[in-house]
């Protein structure tokens, strides 16, 4: 009884997975984002890195270089962010290593409350910093400063107030 059982079980399965049509993905524009007027004159690009603070620098890129192989570059400080950084490059975009510059860098703080490092923020290409400042701010998304700064790659940057991009510290850097 139980194999018979079995068998119109694993014949349900096999006939309904022949018929069932593939699972398409779409990706739709929220409605909340489109109110109010035009599309903005800016457009979002590419990812282009993921930031991880590090609490050990040698370490970490150590870890990428030696262990997994990846291309990494030489440690550049920047005192006007507070950080060190190492960029490992990835074939479709690049992890930024991040390690505090001094007694009043922003990543100090963040290893202070994440002692063994951990994602800190993500970094989006926009081509026009300067539109798409404006209009974040008149959609009322804070910025963590007044105007762009030059970034790591020496291009704009503008970071994005985490309580109102759900949690996540997001940079924008113009293309």
């Amino acid at each position: 009884m139980a194999a018979s059982m079995l068998k119109v079980a694993v014949t349900g399965i096999l006939s309904t997975s022949r018929c069932a049509a593939p699972l398409r993905r779409t990706f739709a524009v929220s409605r909340s984002v489109r109110q109010g007027g035009p599309s903005p004159v800016w457009k979002l690009g590419r990812l282009n890195h993921v930031a991880v603070a590090v609490p050990d620098l040698e370490r970490a890129t150590a870890l990428y270089r030696d262990v997994l192989g990846a291309q990494v570059s030489a440690r550049v400080p920047l005192p006007e962010h507070g950080v060190y950084t190492v960029f490992v490059e990835l074939g479709n975009t690049k992890l930024e290593l991040l390690h505090p510059l001094g007694e009043k860098s922003p990543i100090a703080g963040f290893l202070q409350k994440n002692k063994s490092g951990g994602m800190h923020h993500i970094c989006i290409e926009v081509d026009d910093i300067n539109s798409a400042i404006r209009d974040l701010k008149a959609k009322k998304i804070r910025t963590l400063s007044e105007e762009p700064r030059i970034g790591a790659h020496g291009k704009p940057v503008m970071f994005l107030h985490p309580k109102d991009c759900d949690g996540v510290l997001v940079e924008l850097e113009e293309a």
